[in-house]
């Protein structure tokens, strides 16, 4: 594995939106096609529908457009949703460490975390590594649910000897 360091997130905007639908299209061709259910259109559109740069980023390595993620707020937890990294930047601890952070920032708030993941999908992987656990699966989706963590707290020193008994 090779680890590429050289990324970083920014805010998404609503120009980011024909590229992050053709990129959900192309990560996500595989497993719909192994599921039935890839449709080119309808997988672009569904993007289009759902998306919201509000609550999006964009990732960049070496200050191209990469990928994106979404945390939206719900009432009971936030989404984690649209994570999509270009095949060449798979595998390489980019999609680890945005997730980390995300996850980071969702802990100290302490907030739950849910999504969905293709069954069958990779990512499932990435996302166990990561504290989600699957809570309901269907037909197409597994849906996977994270309690915060909370910071291990230092144990106490032992007390210390004195020399007298």
């Amino acid at each position: 594995m090779t680890i590429t360091r050289d990324w970083r997130v920014r805010p998404a905007a609503a120009a980011d939106v024909e590229a992050v639908a053709e990129l959900r299209a192309l990560v996500l061709r595989p497993d719909l096609e192994r599921l039935g259910r890839y449709d080119g259109r309808r997988v672009r559109q569904r993007l289009r529908d759902g998306f919201d740069p509000a609550h999006t980023w964009v990732i960049e390595v070496g200050g191209a457009f990469a990928g994106c993620v979404a945390l939206r707020p719900a009432e009971d937890a936030h989404w984690l949703e649209h994570f999509y990294l270009a095949p060449g930047h798979q595998g390489d601890g980019i999609g680890s460490g945005v997730l980390r952070a995300l996850l980071e920032r969702c802990d100290r708030a302490g907030a739950v975390v849910r999504l969905n993941v293709l069954r069958g999908s990779a990512a499932r992987r990435l996302y166990e590594r990561h504290g989600f656990t699957a809570e309901t699966e269907d037909p197409v989706d597994v849906f996977m649910v994270r309690r915060p963590h909370r910071p291990s707290l230092p144990h106490p020193a032992p007390p210390r000897r004195t020399g007298r008994t």
